[in-house]
């Protein structure tokens, strides 16, 4: 062990490298600190979604759960879409003893599927909900419930008759072949049912008393709820739809099966809790709560093992950077605000909950609203919380997320977005003042892109798309742009490892995955990168 550098990663969830033009929100903000930063200080681009973070194919964006997941492990780690695409190919899916639990189960009841309705691949894919359905019949299920939550978050903002179409016409060839099988219900995942780091208790409660009392309002079918509700309001997106019941559903009962679909953790928590818990749970009054056979697509909190059955087993991240520090004795600190707070905790410690030895955290309650409607969120109490510690000295690795430009880049507002980018630019300012003042040095980057790429692009061109009344058509998703890493050294002992990059445009080719900068932070905390991580960033002038 060399002597630590003490060091700061500031995180600027869904800021990305992108074409600079009218769908941009980082390149129409006024960002006095980034531009320079961009101008004058060392930095390189990194890959931030598909293979680069493990995910199955370059197609597939990337999320905030796996980018934390790389930089704290310092290595591509095969992630949820990829481990759940594998298992159902293979057969070690139908095989194992928890599908087999709940088709036997359901053999006499229902089997009740409740996901996330999307081809995004960050909490779910379509795919392997209609593979279920499949495999359920085959299995001899007589009896299937598709409970759907609308995406318009990590896919198009209004594409849920797309999925809504593909899965009738998978229910249809069901029933067809003699199984009853439909849509029971659904809703927007910000509406109900998809909450996380329990911000929002009463979302999930919305979801619960869909899914479970079969209470909405109520439709013939998933696509004249979707139809409906968009003519009544025109300017909704999948995300907030409000709770529907389709048919004649009156919710799940005691000897049921169900089946969370999502593969992602940090918003299936909630709901698995309610199903597994017993009469201690006082999140909500659950009012009935029937005996089901209940298990999720993996497993969403190893810590509590929750939930205790689960179809495909999770990523094991063990060895990460958060671990090397406390078995080093370096104290660290991790800050965010509530929607971010998993992900500099959990996902960067390799899905573990509990501090590890060392490790102080400091988390500030995030807005229950649209956060276009305050789209400076808690950076700015963030910041100020991180400046205290860089000043006060004694914890030599500190990271926080700005949590801004992701969270109002899934609302699809431009206007709100670029105000986002603002308030985080200010904040780079300010961390950027007291790293210099104490002799931090400080990175900084982002885990995956979004507020850059504020509307659906020409595949061809790459321009933005435009609908008939001339206005952008958002998109309120991820991107596949790469991300920053930036380095401000005021100790003068390091430099980049790669040549530095020159010009945000044409957006430079990226140096590697953003899982390198595991081994980064190992290089400023003085230990060894160990082998089979990616190599750090930086190099040294001593």
């Amino acid at each position: 062990m060399t002597t630590p550098a003490p060091h700061l990663l500031c995180i600027l969830d869904g800021v990305g490298l992108g074409r600079p033009d009218e769908a941009n929100a980082v390149h129409l903000a006024r960002t006095p600190h980034l531009d320079r930063l961009f101008a004058t200080a060392p930095w390189v681009a990194l890959a931030a979604h598909g293979r680069a973070v493990g995910m199955p194919s370059d197609a597939d964006m990337g999320n905030s759960e796996v980018g934390h997941n790389a930089m704290g492990a310092g290595r591509i780690i095969d992630q949820g879409a990829k481990l759940v695409e594998e298992a159902l190919a293979s057969g070690q899916l139908a095989a194992g003893p928890a599908w087999g639990a709940v088709v036997g189960a359901a053999r006499s009841g229902t089997l009740h599927l409740i996901g996330l309705l999307s081809d995004g691949n960050v909490h779910s894919h379509i795919d392997h909900t209609l593979q279920l359905l499949a495999l359920a019949a085959a299995a001899g299920v007589p009896r299937l419930r598709v409970h759907a939550l609308t995406d318009g978050r990590d896919v198009e903002a209004r594409s849920a008759p797309r999925f809504a179409a593909q899965l009738e016409a998978a229910l249809a060839a069901l029933r067809a072949a003699g199984v009853d099988a439909a849509v029971a219900c659904g809703g927007g995942r910000m509406h109900i049912t998809m909450d996380r780091y329990e911000a929002d208790w009463a979302m999930v409660a919305r979801g619960w008393a869909t899914h479970v009392h079969g209470q909405g309002r109520r439709f013939a079918s998933l696509e004249q709820a979707i139809s409906t509700l968009y003519a009544e309001d025109p300017a909704v997106d999948d995300q907030w739809l409000p709770a529907f019941v389709i048919g004649d559903f009156d919710g799940i009962h005691d000897g049921d099966a169900v089946v969370l679909t999502n593969f992602r953790g940090d918003r299936a928590i909630e709901l698995s809790a309610a199903f597994v818990a017993g009469p201690g749970f006082t999140a909500f009054d659950r009012g009935r709560c029937p005996r089901v056979t209940f298990a999720g697509m993996m497993q969403y909190d190893g810590d509590r093992a929750l939930p205790p059955r689960f179809l495909v087993a999770p990523p094991v991240i063990d060895d990460t950077v958060g671990a090397r520090l406390a078995a080093a004795g370096l104290p660290s600190l991790a800050l965010s605000e509530t929607q971010k707070f998993g992900h500099v905790t959990y996902f960067f410690n390799g899905n573990r909950s509990e501090p590890l030895p060392g490790e102080a955290r400091v988390e500030l309650p995030s807005d229950n609203l649209p956060f276009n409607q305050a789209p400076r969120m808690q950076a700015a109490q963030i910041t100020a919380a991180a400046v205290a510690g860089v000043a006060a000295g004694g914890h030599p690795h500190i990271r926080l997320n700005l949590a801004n430009g992701d969270m109002v880049g899934h609302t699809g507002d431009l206007a709100a977005s670029i105000v986002a980018v603002e308030e985080v630019d200010a904040c780079v300012g300010a961390l950027e003042a007291a790293c210099r003042a104490a002799g931090v040095v400080l990175l900084i980057t982002a885990d995956h892109g979004n507020c850059e790429e504020m509307a659906q692009r020409d595949k061809k061109s790459g321009a933005a798309q435009r609908g008939p009344d001339g206005a952008l058509v958002p998109s309120p998703s991820h991107s596949l742009n790469p991300v920053p890493l930036i380095l401000v050294d005021p100790t003068g002992r390091w430099a980049l490892a790669d040549p530095p990059a020159r010009a945000l445009w044409p957006t430079p080719a990226p140096v590697g995955s953003v899982a390198r900068i595991g081994g980064t932070l190992l290089q400023l905390a003085g230990l060894p990168v160990p082998a089979g991580w990616l190599p750090g960033l930086l190099r040294g002038l001593d």
